[in-house]
């Protein structure tokens, strides 16, 4: 466990290589494509969609959004704007804000971050206010907030509530009327706060000075699960420094911290304190490989049934391989969270600041246990320092169910869909920091992804996902706006092998009218459907297939053309990949006699048009061992003449084309050869003469010249003899000169021809 590695250790599973197998999308959706569509809503006037709320209904969408709040009806399958209302930041607080240093164009605005539905007919809404957070009510029957007679908002102080600065993460739940919060308690962002208020119960807070919470903790999720033995308690998911490590560097780890929902704090120890606060590590990594310990996003499956309660957290890892961060999805049960809440403590030796297992007795009822009334104050004092419990709690199969390379996930949605065979598979949404959506089916402990979506251009995080199961659609807030996205998208599998080896939960095969449909627009009447989640095997599924000897390469719409093309000219043909789990090859019309023509690429076949490449090119894939056609081709030359000819024409003019076309391609060569030829020769001749320059002048300086170079006058006689004299020439003029030390007594004027003494 991650608590008993050394520092050495950690050292050394940082340094390791990333080896574990990456998840492919099998098919990939890039912005804009009509096949996958999706529709959009967008105001150049509002901005950052943050907060997306269902009525009880589930006919209106309500949406918090950066200084105004909105409502849409969702009835149909259109999105529709009903009502909107500004809200923006008051000009005193974005005086304020502009003052202590904050940007007036991202930051000094109103962002809604709490949009709960306290009854029918009023949300109630918390916003950063320019870095003064503000609460205030809103009357869904008009869609309007309380105004004071000059028409200003009428709010309350949103501290504890709402976040300071738009950038931190917050979280909030409602649960019998009181309003629970995890986020940030000051401007400056590091006080971390977990808060009780608005009912009728006393206002609770975690205690800061105890360091219950340390002072960089993230919140990202808080639930309510229901069921006799978890009711009463409210879970709250975030990271944070761990100071129970003492390791070569700070280590953040991920948490899930517990408060009941009948706490009343102390009466002379921790007053208007939470009595029943207890936290503990939760754990999701790989043996031998980086820990995922920073957790991104949090939500829950079978929140009604408290047995069967599993929490699914995103995870990313502090450490980084070549600059790129990976992702992890790990579950966790509620029934083993419980299990560590009601396990040992930990505890801080003073004198060494080592945190340990508590050894000692135990109280009875349990200090932090959810008993209801007051612990008496040896029990509370226990809680101010003990309040971290001994065990970690573990993912499900002691592992991630999904792990993606190279992506950071910062949202997660889970749906339960059953399938053919009446077995029940969940199905993960998964929005991405660069806009991607990833769609991936959890089939026992194993994941694959069905599909990947480009929902935002130029890339940007998606900021929330909601589910709306009833009506089959995910919402998803970001920026600019909100996206209307279907669940399921069978239309596009045209085919009984296509719709089997997506292996999507939504989709079956409909062998009546021979089309891929979704299983929940019929469930009554499955007895013709066809599906296969588990291996997505069509020769064994799809019965028209499997009763024949091959598998028709018709069965489903393939890409088909024809190509009339001159000889010797280039053609570029495409194979379209349709699975990024398939493997592709061509089969072409003479593979043996016109390699030299022919060149493969990633999806692209280039030819050059000649007699021996005419004829039928066909790109095949094959995928989870079934083999199936996606691209055929005819291609046709037409000759100097102008006459078109098909693979098995054999006239002479096709040949003296070919011919003719062949010499041209020498004369090229030869042309292209002489003039390059020609240019080194004269790189050459021009380094050669450059480096006889300079050969000369070296001469020169150095006085070593030949007879015809010494030109002396019979005036100069007298400098002739030093000349030779110092040369050791004997007076023969005909010998060469040379001085091999320099002479400061001499004085040389090389360009005159004279030589003086000093």
């Amino acid at each position: 466990m991650m608590s008993t590695l050394t520092p050495c250790l950690w050292l050394f599973l940082t340094l390791l290589p990333w080896v574990t197998s990456d998840l492919i999308p099998r098919i990939t959706f890039k912005y804009g494509d009509p096949s996958r569509l999706i529709e959009r809503f967008t105001q150049k006037a509002v901005h950052n969609y943050d907060q997306l709320v269902l009525s009880p209904d589930g006919e209106t969408l309500y949406v918090g959004a950066r200084d105004h709040l909105l409502s849409f009806s969702i009835r149909t399958s259109a999105i529709q704007l009903t009502n909107q209302v500004p809200w923006p930041a008051t000009k005193g607080s974005i005086d304020n804000c502009i003052s202590k240093a904050k940007s007036s164009e991202t930051e000094c605005f109103n962002f809604i971050r709490i949009l709960a539905p306290v009854n029918s007919t009023h949300l109630y809404t918390c916003g950063t206010n320019a870095f003064n957070p503000a609460c205030t009510y809103l009357d869904l029957e008009d869609f309007s907030m309380p105004r004071d007679a000059n028409g200003a908002v009428l709010t309350t102080d949103g501290r504890s509530q709402s976040p300071f600065d738009p950038r931190h993460k917050y979280t909030y739940i409602l649960a019998d009327g009181e309003l629970y919060t995890g986020t940030m308690n000051n401007f400056q962002g590091n006080e971390p706060i977990i808060y009780r208020n608005l009912g009728n119960k006393t206002s609770l807070k975690t205690e800061g000075a105890l360091g219950w919470l340390n002072s960089d903790a993230s919140f990202v999720g808080s639930f309510n699960p229901q069921g006799s033995a978890v009711d009463s308690k409210i879970y709250f998911f975030f990271d944070e420094t761990a100071r129970e490590y003492d390791f070569f560097e700070k280590m953040t780890v991920a948490r899930v911290a517990r408060v009941c929902k009948n706490d009343l704090g102390g009466e002379k120890v921790l007053q208007k304190r939470w009595s029943t606060f207890l936290k503990a590590q939760l754990t999701c990594s790989l043996d031998f490989h980086f820990p995922f310990n920073i957790l991104q996003h949090v939500t829950i499956k079978n929140q009604e049934d408290w047995p069967t309660g599993i929490f699914y957290g995103v995870f990313s890892t502090q450490w980084q391989v070549g600059g790129l961060r990976s992702s992890a999805v790990c579950l966790f049960s509620l029934d083993e969270i419980e299990k560590v809440f009601n396990g040992a403590y930990k505890e801080q030796n003073k004198e060494y600041s080592k945190w340990t297992r508590y050894m000692g007795p135990v109280s009875d009822p349990r200090p932090g246990s959810c008993t209801g009334g007051k612990f008496p104050d040896s029990d509370l004092n226990f809680m101010k320092e003990h309040f971290l419990m001994d065990e970690e709690v573990l993912p499900m199969d002691k592992k991630p169910v999904l792990i993606k390379q190279n992506v950071q996930y910062t949202r997660i949605a889970t749906d339960t869909v059953q399938a053919v065979n009446r077995h029940n598979y969940t199905v993960m949404f998964l929005g991405t920091d660069k806009g991607f959506l990833h769609k991936a089916v959890l089939d026992g402990t194993e994941s694959h992804i069905i599909e990947e979506l480009e929902l935002v251009v130029p890339q940007e995080p998606i900021d929330n996902l909601l589910l709306v199961p009833k009506k089959g659609l995910l919402y998803i807030g970001y920026s600019a706006g909100i996206l209307q996205v279907p669940l399921a998208n069978c239309n596009v599998y045209q085919s009984c092998f296509d719709c089997i080896l997506a292996r999507d939960p939504y989709c079956a095969w409909d062998q009546k009218f021979q089309q891929c449909k979704s299983v929940r627009s019929q469930q009554d009447n499955w007895m013709s459907w066809l599906q296969d989640i588990e291996r997505g095997n069509p020769n064994t599924t799809c019965p028209s297939l499997h009763k024949m000897r091959k598998p028709q390469p018709n069965s489903m719409p393939i890409k088909e053309e024809n190509y009339t093309r001159p000889f010797n000219m280039i053609l570029e043909l495409s194979c379209p990949h349709r699975s990024a789990l398939a493997t592709y090859s061509w089969r072409t019309p003479n593979p043996a006699g016109s390699e030299g023509q022919m060149l493969t690429t990633a999806d692209t076949l280039v030819i050059i048009v000649r007699s021996d490449t005419l004829g039928a090119y066909e790109c095949w894939a094959v995928e989870n061992g079934y083999r199936y056609a996606v691209a055929r081709y005819w291609v046709s030359g037409v000759s100097s003449t102008g006459v078109i000819k098909n693979k098995g024409d054999s006239d002479l003019d096709g040949t003296a084309s070919s011919n003719m076309a062949e010499r041209d391609f020498y004369q090229q060569f030869v042309v292209v050869t002489v003039l390059l030829v020609l240019t080194l020769f004269g790189c050459v001749a021009l380094a050669l003469y450059t480096w006889k320059d300079k050969v000369r002048t070296k001469s020169k300086i150095q006085g070593c010249s030949t007879p015809e170079s010494i030109k002396l006058s019979s005036n100069n006689l007298q400098e002739k003899r030093l000349l030779n004299g110092l040369c050791d020439s004997g007076g023969d003029l005909s010998r060469p000169c040379c001085m091999p030390i320099a002479r400061p007594d001499i004085k040389m004027d090389l360009d005159n021809n004279s030589v003086g003494v000093s």
